[in-house]
């Protein structure tokens, strides 16, 4: 019996905080109701509100935060409820904010597989590893069959142990031709799958800079000898050079110009010719 009584005192209270829940996403669905949780403490009782817009469940001067807590206590028998309004950092990262938001685009636009499009990008931009957006129903408009469209991107789990790691959320759109549901998987960017595998690529950079630096300078003293070495040669050339230089030749016409370079090349130097063409002219002169 004792085993019986406890049981139905775990019902009674998950139905009453199913009940709460159900009151306060309904009542605050403008602000965008992301996650609630209860926490019974033995001076209070902690409900914890993640929005999207805390102004909206705030309220003027905290109107709508004490309209709430006094429909708490009344309706639902909870003493001394206290809200913890916690507002969500990014929207596109949470899962039944980004289905809600495409079961309300759904509903006033109707381009369902560009409505999807557009969320799926804007997910993937705000860091996520991986998206899946499904909508089933009957997409198509009124009189057509049911079905589902699928759109994924990233890195996503489907089975295992490992789906507690991914973040669904759930809406739905009501159109004229039915209700069609919505559904989000993300996985956050913090997210570590057990078969993971890290890489610290700031230590690969700075091992490729240091890479780098190190074949820098070894060009760097390969470069520098081969000019010490072409140096040296220059230098062993310049003392095999005589160290007088070679006189100038300059241009003098005929036999005179031949006897300058002899002489100054240490030869002896010869007889002028004897001018044979002179002789006969000056005999026939005397003549």
């Amino acid at each position: 019996m004792n085993q019986v009584a406890t049981e139905k005192k775990f019902l009674a209270k998950s139905m009453k905080d199913l009940l709460i829940k159900r009151y306060l996403d309904l009542e605050l669905r403008n602000a965008g109701v992301s996650t609630i949780s209860i926490q019974k403490t033995p001076l209070a009782t902690r409900i914890a509100i993640r929005v999207k817009k805390p102004s909206m469940v705030i309220g003027k001067k905290g109107a709508t935060v004490k309209i709430i807590t006094e429909k708490l206590e009344k309706d639902f028998g909870i003493d001394n409820p206290q809200l913890d309004i916690i507002e969500v950092e990014n929207p596109n990262l949470d899962a039944k904010l980004v289905a809600h938001k495409i079961a309300r685009q759904i509903e006033i636009e109707g381009n369902i597989k560009q409505i999807m499009r557009v969320n799926l990008k804007d997910v993937k931009e705000a860091g996520a590893i991986g998206v899946e957006i499904i909508v089933s129903g009957k997409v198509v408009g009124k009189g057509g069959k049911a079905k589902a469209i699928r759109v994924r991107s990233g890195y996503l789990k489907k089975s295992g142990d490992l789906l507690k790691l991914i973040d669904m959320g759930k809406a739905t759109a009501y159109l004229k031709a039915g209700a069609i549901g919505v559904t989000a998987k993300i996985v956050h960017p913090d997210t570590i799958f057990p078969d993971a595998i890290n890489i610290n690529y700031d230590w690969v950079a700075s091992q490729t800079k240091e890479g780098q630096a190190a074949q820098e300078k070894i060009e760097e003293a390969e470069n520098a000898k081969v000019v010490e070495v072409k140096k040296e040669i220059k230098k062993v050339e310049k003392k095999k050079k005589p160290s007088t230089p070679r006189p100038a030749k300059k241009k003098v016409a005929g036999y005179e110009a031949e006897n300058l370079i002899k002489s100054a090349e240490g030869h002896a130097i010869p007889s002028a010719p004897k001018d044979e063409s002179a002789a006969p002219t000056q005999v026939a002169g005397n003549a």
